[in-house]
């Protein structure tokens, strides 16, 4: 048999990009998207659909996704897909880990070549590697931080990339939320996108909400203002005075990500303020979490956390499932909220909270996102009842 050396029309197979794990452990595969290198926290996501949504999610900020479902890439990516605010922002993943290399796009909406659309933000890639096995060693281990790096010449200072990784903190404690916030106020009036159509404009809304952006998705504020919302997207760090002055009928608090304990710090005394008002006001994810804080709970750090489209989540209220879109590293602890906080969603996976309400006023959040994008949209009734909550509130006034 003869080897590359002899027949130079053998392909070569040297590793154009490594992964590499604080303990020191070394994935090698091919490089995709953009050069260099990047450091964050791996974690694994199941979902079947979605990828650009995925890595778009500005709760992803200081991560690096590993995909399960190995054919990525296959429907190309497009405009209307991306889930940061603004288009020409690059919040969200910091790197992506596939199993198969990509394929040329086949789908009517594809625009741009996945390949070409990591490049041009900044997302570095890696293909070629047991996915599973990377998942079976988060599952047992947890997340890692780790490096990925991308050197079309296959050459790397590994024992740099490991220091990189090693001396990495790490989410636990990191506030991420400076990084994908908006830098000023805005509106939104864009709603759903439908077939043939495409996105519409609400143009006669019945309320007016807040939203407080600590890292929010596109979807969320189509959904909002699908359901008859003129929305106002406001800084994380906005004060309650000045939000209370726009007079909202409810406030919103979004997705993000990082730990929720340190962004609130300072996002908490206004969560409270918020709710002392009697504002109606609903949160998603990080929005959940600091809820839970604001109300006297805490949070933890997960395991290997909860990433994919496929969780199933109980109602306790209705007694329904739903299965619902995930993506959060932390949670909030149960057996520490207090009294007057009822829990309202369980995940059937490992039944971790996934849902609050306050007993005696308009409040009410999930851990989950019912806008999905991708996911299922099992779980868009929560906008309707955020906005039932702000009708009721109008007619009792």
């Amino acid at each position: 048999m003869t080897n590359s050396a002899s027949n130079p029309a053998w392909p070569d197979h040297k590793p154009t990009a490594l992964l590499v794990l604080a303990d020191g452990t070394v994935f090698e595969g091919f490089g995709l998207g953009a050069e260099g290198h990047a450091v964050g926290e791996v974690c694994f996501n199941t979902a079947m659909t979605g990828y650009e949504e995925i890595l778009t999610d500005p709760s992803y900020a200081g991560q690096l996704i590993t995909f399960t479902f190995p054919h990525i890439g296959n429907v190309g990516t497009n405009d209307e897909d991306i889930e940061t605010v603004n288009m020409a922002a690059t919040p969200g993943a910091r790197g992506v880990i596939l199993r198969g290399a990509i394929t040329d796009p086949s789908n009517y909406r594809s625009s741009r070549h996945l390949d070409a659309w990591l490049k041009a933000r900044g997302i570095i890639g890696l293909s070629g590697i047991d996915t599973r096995a990377l998942t079976a060693l988060i599952r047992s281990k947890g997340m890692p931080n780790a490096v990925i790096a991308h050197a079309p010449n296959g050459q790397f200072d590994l024992h740099a990339l490991k220091e990189e990784a090693r001396e990495w903190p790490g989410l636990e404690g990191m506030d991420l939320v400076p990084m994908v916030t908006s830098g000023q106020r805005f509106t939104w009036d864009e709603t759903p996108w439908a077939w043939g159509e495409g996105f519409g404009r609400q143009d006669k809304p019945e309320f007016n909400v807040v939203a407080i952006d600590y890292g929010i998705k596109r979807n969320i504020l189509r959904l909002l203002a699908g359901e008859g919302c003129k929305v106002t997207v406001v800084p994380a760090t906005t004060s309650a005075e000045d939000i209370l002055a726009m007079k909202p009928d409810g406030v919103f608090l979004s997705n993000g990500p990082g730990d929720p304990a340190a962004t609130g710090k300072y996002a908490v005394p206004v969560i409270q303020q918020v709710i002392s008002s009697g504002v109606p006001t609903f949160g998603i994810c990080l929005g959940h979490q600091m809820l839970g804080l604001a109300l006297g709970g805490k949070t933890v750090k997960m395991h290997q956390g909860h990433h994919g489209a496929n969780h199933p989540v109980k109602d306790l209220t209705t007694g329904k499932v739903e299965i619902t879109s995930m993506n959060h590293g932390f949670a909030v602890d149960k057996s520490t909220l207090p009294a007057n906080v009822q829990q309202t969603h369980i995940s059937l996976f490992d039944d971790s909270n996934c849902g609050i309400a306050l007993a005696d006023k308009p409040v009410f959040s999930v851990q989950y996102h019912p806008e999905a994008s991708p996911g299922p949209q099992d779980s868009h009734y929560l906008f309707r009842r955020f906005t039932d909550l702000m009708r009721a509130k109008k007619a009792a006034a």
